[in-house]
């Protein structure tokens, strides 16, 4: 049997929006609030080549790679939403002592029976809503066992004419993505 063509053709012809979106981060909650630029990271699949006589073969690899993920949010007066993410990433690295470690699994980031990885409080999971061109909210981007790698600089100039807000580029690395709808069925 046939199918009519028009029956594999796209149904909701509205395009994405690239302003509709909400972040949430489990461990940093004030960050997730001023969050106002993220992005839905990049995959590789490795490749294996296959030696032949005139030229090489690829074939698909088993490896997957997800790309970094990061995000640009508004910093506060007050720097919290800033040292919610150093102090985190401070702890990892315990620049000091290994005090800032002991401190960083000493605080409280949600429910403790999520299993070892999270009450290390080492790790957070996220989520990337995207929302429709009517700003309601379509799928999901559920993020696991996120750590921040690299935080942004401030940089203050008196020089400058007019007022520009800081904001704050933290890029994270973790396990993997999944891509759901907002029930959290597969896409």
């Amino acid at each position: 049997m046939v199918k009519n063509i028009y029956d594999r053709q796209i149904q909701n012809r509205n395009f994405l929006s690239p302003t509709g979106f909400l972040f949430t981060l489990n461990r940093a909650p004030k960050v997730s609030f001023f969050s106002n630029s993220a992005n839905i990271p990049d995959i590789s699949l490795g490749v294996a080549e296959q030696p032949s006589y005139l030229t090489d073969i690829p074939h698909p690899g088993d490896k997957m790679v997800f790309g970094d993920f990061t995000i640009r949010f508004l910093i506060d007066e007050d720097l919290e939403n800033y040292m919610e993410i150093q102090n985190w990433m401070r702890g990892l690295g315990f620049p000091e002592s290994l005090q800032e470690i002991y401190d960083l699994q000493k605080e409280e980031s949600g429910d403790r029976s999520l299993g070892f990885r999270q009450s290390m409080n080492v790790y957070s999971d996220g989520t990337l809503q995207v929302l429709t061109s009517n700003n309601v909210p379509n799928f999901k981007v559920k993020f696991r066992d996120m750590f921040p790698v690299s935080l942004s600089t401030l940089n203050f100039d008196a020089t400058m004419s007019d007022v520009e807000y800081f904001t704050a580029d933290v890029t994270f690395r973790y396990t993997m993505y999944n891509i759901v709808t907002m029930s959290g069925d597969p896409l």
